[in-house]
């Protein structure tokens, strides 16, 4: 009962949100293909439906995380901070392969597909981001293509 509860306050703060991102924000120039007043309202979009979803389904009885679970979140959180700290300085591939093939390690997948799954990730995702979307992504010490 208490997770809904925060629902529906998280609820009204983010159709708060979502009112002044579809009212009041807007950019005198797009510099990429969505524009800067395309990501409030996407974020705010998928958050009424994620709270809607958790407002919906049915309660659960107990919630109890065993201490490794703990510390797994601990690592996630301080792997997203290195990630943010990291991610100027060593661009977008290097970051993100590394962020991911971490915590692709940290979650119990082998070193390989670890390695595999980060690589793909950081090449994909720079080729989707900054080749197809037209986004400026850091290239840090990579070549820009």
């Amino acid at each position: 009962m208490v997770d809904r509860i925060f629902a529906f306050a998280l609820l009204a703060v983010t159709l708060g949100y979502g009112f002044i991102a579809f009212t009041a924000i807007s950019a005198p120039f797009q510099y990429d293909p969505l524009g800067p007043e395309s990501w409030p309202r996407i974020l705010a979009s998928v958050m009424v439906i994620c709270l809607a979803v958790l407002i919906w389904r049915p309660d659960i009885d107990g919630l109890e995380i065993a201490k490794p679970a703990w510390l797994q979140l601990a690592g996630v959180l301080v792997l997203l901070l290195a990630y943010a700290e990291l991610y100027e300085p060593f661009g977008f591939v290097i970051a993100t392969f590394g962020f991911c093939a971490v915590f692709a390690r940290l979650l119990g997948t082998t070193t390989l597909r670890a390695v595999i799954f980060g690589a793909v990730a950081g090449i994909g995702g720079y080729l989707l981001c900054a080749g197809l979307l037209d986004l400026n992504l850091p290239a840090g010490p990579l070549p820009r293509i």
